[in-house]
């Protein structure tokens, strides 16, 4: 069996290289816009990965000088004299990070075209990184996105002390940039008196779970944050409680700011681009397959639901078929009922190890979601044993789906953090961007603008960096200009939105091994 690359080629072979269109944005003298009753004078942004302009799978210059709260603050000094928007820059363009010189987090992807004259993202490898995490900035900065940060880390002591990098202790991004070893993202932002803010945090509280192929745990009703491992699902009323916080901190001196809500994690190309039905089988092969597993059907199945070991709903849930053409993935469901220790008994008398294989098995339906790093996982064969292919007849570990069930437990947090943010947006008066809407409204419609829409389609679409998760720059300003809008909308101001189509997406590039 082969890697199953080329559906994801196919996505990129239309319209990724076709040339960016080009505006001119006026050059307009101060006065011509209005800050209203906003004061844009010390404008702060807080957050993660997406406030700081992350993209690719990255962080790296352009992205950083493309984020949306660079954006938005070059907008803002059209409408009132504003102090610099300072950004803690990396080294480089070539992404990554080095700590003591051994490197701990990799290059961005570029588009390349591969040996088989095929697009497709590959990690850039022209240059090593060159951004030493111990070579520290002289903070705060107006832009403080730490990417990786979970809503409790920016009121964390000691998220940015270097000496906690290697154990996990700490954020490398941090902690070039932390006014000191012990200080909070929340205690340097206020160091800059800020009059306005932008808050866009919690995508990370639910992210890392979904990511891992729902590996972590939901820890709803688990108060105690320093407990969560790092893929874990924040409790809500942790989230609620540190979230209120932050905002009740930042308007201390600030007289307006803008919220994010969390948009549905799932619906990103980094869980949309990967087909469930992704193997294709010759009709050799699939009847060869259901003669493997007939005796999982029509004997051990029935047979436990005689037994009242498994119901016959999920007997019917678990049943296998495969047929010519495209099928569906096999995999692991950790919430169906483990039959493995049954069936090594009579009457089946399985070897351990085939029963280890079907203990949790069934095939996958069209709710269940698979990871975009796993594309290069399916079809791949165990050592050189070409009857031992992943994704058919060993089942996808946990890691390389999101079941139905895992998907409603990130939804339900999900819900449970927006509804907070905008009961915190409304009880203070602040701006809220429906960012939900938002992504959920660019993956189904797209987003329409003067030269063309931009849409979520993985690496062709324009909204969405080679990482399936983060934006582009042109993805950076379609948030800028909607977020410029509700701040219009609640501050009574005028500030002028950006012209998209000045924003690049991807382009080529063939800088790689």
């Amino acid at each position: 069996m082969k890697k199953y690359y080329r559906y994801i080629a196919v996505l990129l072979a239309a319209g990724v290289l076709s040339c960016e269109p080009e505006f001119d944005t006026p050059v307009d003298e101060l006065g011509t816009y209005s800050n209203g009753e906003a004061d844009f004078s010390s404008y702060v942004a807080l957050g993660n990965s997406l406030t700081a302009g992350y993209a690719d799978g990255a962080l790296y210059i352009t992205g950083q000088e493309n984020s949306y709260p660079n954006i938005m603050a070059q907008q803002f000094a059209l409408t009132q004299e504003t102090n610099d928007f300072t950004i803690p820059y990396v080294s480089d363009n070539t992404g990554g990070l080095l700590f003591g010189g051994t490197v701990i987090a990799e290059n961005r992807f570029v588009l390349a075209v591969g040996a088989n004259g095929e697009p497709g993202p590959a990690r850039y490898t022209g240059s090593q990184p060159t951004t030493e995490v111990l070579n520290t900035l002289d903070g705060p900065f107006r832009n403080m996105g730490v990417p990786g940060a979970k809503s409790y880390h920016l009121v964390a002591q000691g998220y940015g002390n270097a000496e906690g990098v290697p154990a996990g202790m700490a954020n490398p991004y941090f902690a070039r940039f932390a006014t000191s070893a012990s200080t909070t993202v929340v205690e340097d932002a206020m160091m800059l008196n800020p009059t306005f803010f932008s808050l866009w945090i919690g995508n990370n509280d639910v992210l890392g779970y979904a990511t891992s192929g729902g590996t972590g745990e939901d820890q709803t009703n688990n108060t105690v944050p320093s407990t969560y491992g790092p893929n874990d699902i924040t409790d809500p009323n942790v989230f609620h409680s540190v979230y209120s916080g932050i905002v009740e901190t930042l308007t201390s001196t600030a007289t307006g700011g803008v919220l994010v809500n969390i948009p549905d994690v799932t619906s990103v190309p980094y869980f949309t681009t990967v087909p469930i039905n992704a193997i294709p089988l010759d009709a050799t092969t699939a009847e060869a397959l259901n003669n493997q597993f007939a005796a999982y059907n029509t004997q051990i199945l029935p047979g436990l639901v005689q037994m009242g070991v498994i119901t016959a709903d999920e007997a019917a849930f678990r049943q296998l078929n495969f047929t010519e053409g495209q099928n569906y993935v096999t995999l692991v469901d950790e919430d169906l009922t483990d039959i493995a220790e049954t069936i090594q008994a009579a009457p089946f008398n399985l070897d351990a190890q085939t029963a280890s294989l079907l203990g949790q098995l069934r095939q996958g339906t069209d709710s269940d979601l698979i990871p975009l790093t796993s594309a290069g996982f399916l079809g791949t064969t165990v050592g050189d044993n070409p009857n031992m292919v992943n994704g058919v007849s060993v089942p996808l570990g946990d890691e390389h789906v999101l079941t139905i069930t895992e998907q409603e437990l990130i939804k339900e947090a999900t819900t449970a953090y927006n509804q907070a943010i905008s009961d915190i947006a409304d009880a203070n008066g602040l701006a809220l961007l429906d960012a939900n809407s938002l992504l959920t409204d660019i993956a189904q419609n797209g987003y329409n603008f003067d030269a063309g829409t931009v849409t979520s389609t993985f690496a062709s679409g324009g909204a969405f960096s080679l990482d399936g998760i983060h934006l582009t720059p042109r993805g950076y300003a379609i948030v800028a200009n909607e977020l410029i809008k509700e701040i219009n909308i609640t501050y009574s101001a005028s500030v002028p939105g950006v012209n998209i189509g000045n924003y690049p997406t991807i382009t080529l590039n063939n800088e790689v091994n």
